[in-house]
């Protein structure tokens, strides 16, 4: 499996135009860089409350069946990786307030990339209820993506297709 290429133009690229570019990569990789899906998905991306939470996971799953449907593969894991990110960044502010989970500021060769890239973790603290019940919100929503058997075909055949294409 090829590694999401952070080299892209992201800025200047149509995804949707030019899907052989697209590498699924780990986890969110380029959530907020590939469009035009950023800018069709981030304005619904919530968590804030379970109510919030319940909204924003609706509507982005809703996005990720539209896009399944319109045999467009990149939008629907780019889909996948919103719900993702809800369920992540959900439980991170679940169990640090304020959300900071890494001591130090990202260095500045890795900005953009997840990960805590040598930094150390903060003590977890009480664990938030709201956050913790969005959190399971946007999980459950994450799993109907990847059980999803068109989803799955199409991630093998992108992978297929395109795996050796740079």
């Amino acid at each position: 499996m090829r590694e999401f290429d952070y080299d892209l133009d992201y800025k200047n690229l149509d995804l949707r135009a030019q899907p052989e570019l697209y590498r699924v990569g780990r986890g969110e990789q380029g959530v907020l860089l590939v469009e035009p899906y950023k800018s069709e998905i981030l304005p619904h991306w919530r968590f804030a409350t379970p109510e919030i939470a319940r909204e924003s996971s609706d509507t982005i799953y809703r996005m990720f069946l539209d896009y399944l449907a319109a045999d467009d593969f990149v939008g629907a894991d780019m889909a996948r990786k919103f719900i993702q990110m809800g369920f992540t960044r959900a439980r991170r502010y679940a169990n640090h307030k304020g959300g900071k989970k890494y001591k130090g500021a990202v260095p500045d060769d890795k900005k953009g990339q997840s990960g805590a890239h040598g930094r150390e973790e903060l003590p977890r603290q009480i664990e938030d209820p709201i956050k913790a019940e969005s959190a399971r919100i946007f999980k459950e929503k994450w799993d109907l993506c990847r059980e999803n058997k068109g989803y799955v075909a199409m991630k093998a055949h992108h992978r297929e297709r395109y795996q050796d294409i740079k």
